[in-house]
């Protein structure tokens, strides 16, 4: 019953923050808020909407599963949020008064290109989205004996709302809150967890040695070297996190956000993993998906699960918010007005973001039910992204003189390649199509735009003077 009480308490409060957010000056307000944040809560919130459900029941799963070479290759995100607050946060207010990512790529690629980066950015926030909601099915379904599609509705009930109603200003502060929940709520779940199995010395010897293994029959290096570039590669600069970049007080305080950040995240993701190991040693007989959650019923005692269960909940919510903002921002900013032939006010623009939110769900939820294992989602998502416009939206970062047709040609190269990697060779040797992709998409970058380059000095070369 006190379990139950803390719960709802916590679900109340969310809810609350959200309505207290809902008087918005209009679209800019929904998508950046103020943009006045210092690094703290660029801190939080970063941190809040990247560990989501993916990773954190889905490592732990993933972890039951393979052993240590998922945490591990979830590094490769801790050193890309670090690359980020180094080299790309610090020019990031080169670009003032932007909201989207279409918004960096208009000025260097042009107007069609920016309705594609629109069109992809809504594609991989709807399937990260979607493996949020898988998550917020399972823990409802574990912890409260409900069906899977009975929670997955009411976890997309209370997200859809407060970041329906308060746009970017709810999802920070929600985000803010959560992110202590889960910071609390993580720990704790393991170290109850290595005293209920006898200490640590019990529970490394306890671990199978297949699980230990980074390199072996299961993955051998290239499918391992793989399987980081995956995560480095994947969610670089996805809408959500390129927003907090955008909504920092100055760049100071973005980077420093983001490189702590980008410390946190490397402890939270072996944490994780080793939650996985703990449930393998509970009960080797367990679905996968249902590891974190298992550990927390086993383990938690009464009164502080309900806290714990709570900070789970966090994890997932916080970022499913940050994607379902981030795809209705680029929908409307990206997609919407530029096929328009009449501007959109302010306040329209706001009433149709509110309203798209249920297009992103529906995408989202058919994800969710296509593909079982939230990790898995995040993958499959990749694909919309690096090999696409990931390279031309870090080159314009970057402040590199480029040209349209390089954009083009990443995007068709990259993503042609992907398709054939993963679904007509079948990810040949375990590597991933989108890395294969992505290596593509760059290559064909930068030959496009060297050479158009050039024949475009060549031409100016050629123009006479006076």
């Amino acid at each position: 019953m006190i379990d139950q009480i803390v719960i709802t308490a916590y679900l109340v409060v969310i809810l609350y923050l959200g309505y207290s957010s809902r008087k918005l000056g209009g679209f800019k307000e929904f998508a950046i808020s103020h943009g006045n944040y210092g690094w703290l809560a660029i801190f939080c919130t970063l941190s809040a909407s990247f560990i989501g459900g993916g990773f954190s029941t889905g490592n732990a799963a993933k972890t039951f599963d393979a052993g240590i070479v998922y945490p591990l290759a979830l590094l490769g995100f801790s050193l890309q949020i670090l690359l980020v607050a180094l080299f790309v946060a610090p020019r990031i207010k080169s670009f003032p008064g932007a909201v989207s990512v279409g918004d960096i790529m208009e000025p260097s690629y042009g107007r069609k290109a920016r309705i594609i980066t629109g069109g992809f950015a809504v594609l991989i926030c709807a399937g990260i989205l979607g493996a949020q909601i898988g998550a917020l099915g399972a823990i409802f379904n574990v912890f409260f004996g409900v069906p899977h599609l009975v929670g997955i509705a009411i976890g997309c009930a209370v997200v859809f709302f407060y970041s329906t109603i308060g746009g970017m200003a709810a999802v920070v502060k929600t985000d803010i809150l959560q992110f202590w929940l889960l910071l609390i709520g993580i720990p704790l779940v393991f170290f109850l967890g290595i005293q209920h199995l006898g200490g640590w010395g019990a529970f490394v010897a306890a671990i199978p040695t297949a699980h230990l293994a980074i390199i072996g029959d299961k993955t051998p290096l290239l499918a391992f070297a793989s399987l980081f570039l995956v995560f480095l590669l994947g969610e670089t600069l996805v809408p959500p996190y390129l927003q907090r970049l955008l909504i920092g007080r100055d760049a100071a305080v973005t980077a420093k956000g983001n490189f702590w950040s980008g410390i946190v995240s490397a402890p939270f993701f072996i944490v994780t993993g080793a939650i996985g190991l703990i449930a393998l040693q509970l009960n080797p007989n367990l679905a996968s998906n249902l590891a974190l959650p298992e550990v927390v019923k086993q383990v938690v005692p009464i009164g502080l699960s309900g806290l714990v269960i709570a900070g789970i909940i966090s994890i997932v919510m916080s970022s499913a918010d940050s994607f379902l903002n981030a795809s209705s921002v680029a929908l409307v900013q990206d997609v919407i007005k530029p096929l328009r032939q009449t501007p959109l006010s302010e306040r329209q623009s706001l009433t149709i973001a509110r309203l798209t939110n249920l297009l992103t769900g529906g995408l989202a939820l058919s994800f969710a039910l296509m593909i079982p294992n939230v990790l898995d989602i995040l993958i499959a998502a990749y694909d919309y992204w690096a090999p696409t416009v990931l390279v031309p939206l870090v080159a314009v970062l970057l402040g590199w003189q480029v040209v349209p047709a390089a954009f083009y040609a990443a995007v068709i190269a990259g993503g042609g390649t992907t398709l054939v990697w993963s679904y007509g060779l079948d990810s040949p040797a375990g590597v991933q199509g989108f890395v294969v992709g992505t290596a593509i998409s760059l290559t064909a970058f930068l030959i496009t735009n060297l050479s158009m380059r050039r024949q475009r000095q060549r031409a100016e070369a050629r123009v006479p003077l006076g």
